[in-house]
């Protein structure tokens, strides 16, 4: 059976593919997701000392079973040699107070406490001034014949948005952003690729820590309408955070805020692009733009897996998962899986129900995706109406895709918007 099993990985291209995908660095992994769901759905990936579950059915009963553990940065520690494990201990333990890496009771704790600050009614309240941020970007494009769609605009609208929620200073946004980025580089790792980002994000990490205990420190004098000066407020009550859980709460606010956003906006237009029927369908009909976002997350997932850690021995596929080992869940690739959607490499935006775990499943559901579908629907219907002709001057094959094993993310976008042919591709 093991043997059966790696036969594929004995093809040159298939194995071409799998070290690029497992360096952080195959721009179309969907292909080998799909062989990996047909002849190998819960593989073992020595390069990654991981798991790989890639069906749609493993992936959701995986994200509900609580012998899998969201307390992952042990696992990422332990692919880090020492004596460099030892001199980024600062960094381990910051991540493990972020709320997307720790199980209940703390999980259930910090989730409810955020909920205090962070609420639907809160998220609500952003509409008018998302769509004041939309329409200044926009703006700016009408004086412009070429733009970078995901520095211009799918960056700066999410970025935006965050900072303004969370009281960060218009002055200091780009500051800010640079060094969360910094900190999310190590997150994007996997195997090989964590050494390589660990020391310059611990760096990054002590910036954002200074940075935030005198900003914390400046709301608790002089609150404001803000999420810091609400998680301050929600400090002061007998059930609170503890400084440094602050912190990481502001900081993977942020990150949920932001990343998911970004790669939404850039990845479904691109994709409107690649659909010509899809964008025709959507721009006859503007009703259908909140099943458009639900699949622009399935299509190209903003984020491509989560890891968990097996607190007991699992059997799966005729597999055997030891304690302590890896497991990663590929929402990516479950949001391909042609068992539960047909025709999965097309873009539907009709497509109904439309189940995909672009934002996890569970206690650990994101956090940001109320935010993300709204900022994407305001953005995505401002751009239909005001640029009716787009055009992307290279080919396909030339956009560049961040390294990362965690996102899919475009580097960037260049857009032509004054072109009388309609949004096409090409010269």
């Amino acid at each position: 059976m093991e043997k059966t099993r790696s036969m594929w990985l004995k093809d040159p291209r298939i194995q071409r593919q799998y070290n690029l995908f497992c360096h952080g660095k195959l721009n179309d992994p969907f292909p080998l997701f799909h062989r990996l769901q047909r002849e190998d759905p819960v593989h073992w990936s020595v390069v990654l000392e991981s798991w790989l579950v890639t069906r749609y059915d493993d992936v959701t009963s995986a994200f509900l079973d609580p012998r899998l553990s969201a307390r992952r940065v042990p696992i990422f520690m332990s692919q880090i040699p020492e004596p460099v494990r030892t001199r980024v201990k600062p960094l381990a333990e910051h991540f493990e107070k972020w709320l997307g890496m720790t199980d209940p009771p703390d999980h259930t704790r910090l989730r409810t406490l955020i909920g205090r600050a962070f609420t639907p009614k809160s998220i609500e309240g952003m509409r008018g001034r998302i769509q004041e941020v939309v329409n200044d970007l926009l703006d700016d494009f009408c004086r412009k014949k070429q733009i970078d769609f995901v520095a211009e605009f799918a960056h700066r609208l999410p970025a935006t948005v965050i900072c303004e929620m969370l009281g960060i200073p218009t002055e200091d946004e780009d500051r800010f952003q640079e060094q969360v980025k910094g900190i999310m580089d190590f997150l994007g790792g996997a195997g090989p690729s964590l050494v390589r980002t660990v020391e310059s994000s611990q760096v990054s990490l002590f910036e954002s820590l200074e940075y935030f205990r005198a900003l914390i420190s400046e709301r608790r004098r002089n609150p404001k309408s803000d999420l810091i000066s609400a998680m301050v407020s929600v400090d002061e009550q007998d059930d609170c955070f503890t400084e440094d859980e602050l912190i990481a709460m502001c900081i993977f606010l942020f990150f949920a805020g932001f990343e998911t956003t970004q790669s939404l906006i850039s990845n479904g237009l691109l994709a409107l692009f690649q659909f010509p029927d899809a964008h025709q369908q959507l721009r006859n009909d503007l009703s259908l733009m909140p099943r458009a976002v639900e699949e622009f997350l399935r299509f190209y997932s903003p984020l491509q897996r989560q890891t968990r850690v097996a607190t007991e021995e699992i059997k799966m596929h005729g597999r055997t998962i030891f304690k302590g080992q890896a497991v990663l869940l590929m929402q990516g690739a479950a949001n391909r899986d042609p068992v539960q959607f047909e025709d999965p490499d097309r873009i539907d935006i009709s497509r109904y129900p439309n189940r995909h775990v672009a934002f996890g499943l569970g206690s650990h559901f994101c956090l940001g995706a109320p935010l993300a579908r709204l900022e994407g629907e305001i953005a995505f219907e401002a751009i239909l109406l005001r640029f009716p002709a787009l055009r992307i001057p290279v080919p396909l094959e030339n956009l560049e895709w961040e390294e990362s094993m965690s996102f899919l993310t475009l580097k960037s976008l260049p857009l032509i918007l004054s072109y009388d042919k309609g949004w096409c591709l090409g010269s």
